[in-house]
C-alpha cells in the first residue's frame, strides 16, 4: 500500500504519522531538515518514542522514475520511501528550499524484499 506523507516547504518540521506498512499500522516520527548551505533536504526516521531508526537521509528522486531511499534499511521493517517530482518538468533530482510538498511529494509504502 502506498500513502502520501503530507509535508510542507517549512525548513524544519517534525511529523507524527501512522502509516500502513506490511499490513500493520506503524507509528513514526519523521523529521525533515533543510540545509541552506548545501541546498538539500534530509529526513530522519524515529519510532513513536523518538528512538532513532535512520538519520539524515538525503531526499533525492533517483531513477525509474524514483528510487526507494530506505531500500538499504529493509531489515528495519519501516517500509519504503520515494520522493516523486510531480511538477511535470525536469528540474534537479531533489526538492529545493520552497517546493517540498508541492513539486516534490513523499510516498511511503511496504517494506521491500531483501536484496
Amino acid at each position: 500500500m502506498q500513502q502520501l506523507v503530507q509535508v510542507s516547504p517549512l525548513p524544519n518540521q517534525t511529523l507524527a504519522v501512522v502509516l500502513s506498512v506490511d499490513g500493520a499500522s506503524l507509528a513514526l516520527n519523521l523529521v525533515f531538515h533543510y540545509n541552506e548551505i548545501a541546498d538539500y533536504w534530509a529526513m530522519s526516521v524515529y519510532d513513536q518514542n523518538f528512538n532513532l531508526y535512520v538519520d539524515s537521509i538525503p531526499l533525492v528522486t533517483g531513477n525509474d522514475p524514483a528510487c526507494n531511499i530506505l531500500k538499504q534499511f529493509y531489515y528495519l521493517g519501516i517500509g519504503s520511501c520515494f520522493i516523486l517530482n510531480t511538477s511535470g518538468t525536469n528540474p534537479p533530482d531533489y526538492p529545493g528550499n520552497s517546493d517540498l510538498g508541492t513539486n516534490f511529494q513523499i510516498i511511503w509504502g511496504d517494506t521491500p524484499a531483501a536484496p
